[in-house]
């Protein structure tokens, strides 16, 4: 199941048929942080937060400042996401940060405590290490045989950038009762404990930020909030609609195992989704004022979307992890 972090640019700017949302303005005067949220996942839950009237600061390191720092040489910017938050109905807010970089993440702690006191939701999507793990052909390879620098690096990008987020910012969120943290990752803990999931270094990447919401909601119960994690289906991100030559207008083309124009996709591409899926569950999740039952959970956005009767931009419920 790609987890490629990126997100598909028609769909979170110019797709929305079905207005069913996570609840309009249900999120209104509350403070959201979407740490890795140039694309993706991430920028689809800063979307969704800001259709239901959210202030969400959009952290990553790609900006139109410059993305030195940056995995991807891609277009993708945080100004971009906060523009579209704030088209939404929210207010957008951009903020550019390498997670990596302590002295950075505590200045960005410090600088949402001045502005606003205190966090209500914190999201946790920092990735950018698709390119590391790389395509199909390079997957299964033996840890013996993986190339170990990229290998780590992937560890410190999907596992130390979100241990960073959390030490900086928690506080914040635990400044008032009811406060959620979002860990958003790749397969479910049940999913995850019995399948092998590319290589050693995704696979436990994956695996961990599970783990992460677990030991973070028995640290944060104390204090009245919450972690749980969250993990999005087959999306259509921009890397993917780009793989497969199509736009979120002609996804659908992808599918056709006669097509001469682009690689075919496989069949389970017709379970895949917008990024602004994962976002509408996530953001009716932060609504809930009982979000505390799921306190330390690992599930999907088809889990989140039936709960709480969210649909895709294009009025559908896909669920591509139902075969598992």
């Amino acid at each position: 199941m790609p987890d490629d972090g990126n997100t598909a640019g028609n769909a979170e700017g110019n797709v929305d048929g079905d207005r069913h949302r996570a609840g309009d303005g249900n999120l209104r005067g509350k403070v959201a942080l979407v740490a890795g949220a140039t694309r993706g996942a991430g920028r689809g839950i800063a979307a969704a937060l800001g259709e239901a009237g959210a202030t969400v600061i959009c952290t990553g390191r790609s900006s139109r400042a410059g993305n030195a720092t940056s995995d991807y040489d891609r277009p993708e910017t945080i100004e971009g996401t906060a523009e579209l938050v704030t088209s939404l109905g929210g207010t957008g807010i951009p903020v550019q940060v390498d997670h990596l970089e302590h002295d950075r993440v505590r200045a960005l702690a410090d600088r949402v405590r001045g502005e606003f006191g205190h966090l209500d939701v914190l999201v946790n999507d920092i990735w950018g290490g698709e390119e590391l793990k790389g395509g199909p052909a390079e997957w299964n390879t033996p840890i013996w045989r993986h190339d170990l620098d990229t290998g780590l690096r992937i560890l410190r990008l999907a596992v130390e950038t979100h241990l960073v987020t959390s030490h900086f910012l928690l506080p914040l969120l635990i400044e008032r009762p009811g406060g959620l943290l979002v860990e958003v990752t790749d397969g479910t803990t049940e999913i995850n404990a019995s399948s092998y999931r590319i290589s050693v270094f995704y696979d436990l990447a994956k695996e961990s930020v599970n783990r992460l919401a677990f030991s973070q909601g028995h640290e944060l119960a104390p204090h009245g909030a919450s972690a749980v994690a969250v993990t999005p289906g087959w999306m259509r991100s921009e890397m993917m609609l780009e793989h497969f030559g199509v736009t979120e207008a002609t996804w659908r083309d992808a599918l056709n195992p006669e097509r001469a124009d682009g690689p075919v996709a496989p069949a389970d591409f017709s379970e895949s989704e917008t990024p602004r899926f994962v976002g509408r569950g996530i953001a009716a999740l932060a609504a809930d004022p009982d979000h505390a039952r799921w306190n330390q959970r690992s599930v999907t956005a088809g889990d989140l979307a039936r709960e709480y009767g969210v649909t895709d931009v294009d009025g559908t419920s896909p669920d591509a992890w139902a075969r598992w």
